[in-house]
């Protein structure tokens, strides 16, 4: 039988007070320049969701299409060529109502990286 284990020793962080008042100074300013209130309306939210949903799945859909072009270089039967683009095809025309619907263009749909750049 092995004994319990020992408990946990509380960890104490030690707070570095020396520059208290220089940190309370610079929290302050964060502060004030920082708005009381987020305005958020419901119309926005949805936008931005459906923006951000129609990006992912246009992402997706790119990956997909350029899996299934190495897939017809592999060696697809006809019938499987022509299945594989009218799917792709039926996917680009629901991609391109539900970017209607939101009121989105192509360009809208992309996602900033930063210092990556641009997702799509």
């Amino acid at each position: 039988m092995t004994p319990p284990p020992d408990p946990p020793v509380p960890v104490h962080h030690e707070i570095d007070t020396a520059h208290g008042a220089e940190f309370v100074s610079q929290l302050g300013r964060l502060t004030g320049a920082l708005p009381d209130r987020v305005n958020i309306d419901a119309e926005s939210v949805e936008h931005g969701l459906a923006k951000l949903v129609l990006t992912l799945i246009e992402l997706i859909r790119r990956l997909l299409e350029k899996q299934a072009v190495r897939r017809m270089e592999g060696g697809l039967s006809p019938e499987q060529v022509e299945e594989l683009g009218l799917a792709l095809m039926a996917l680009e025309a629901k991609m391109d109502e539900l970017k209607a619907q939101f009121g989105l263009a192509e360009e809208d749909l992309t996602l900033d990286l930063g210092p990556l750049g641009r997702l799509i």
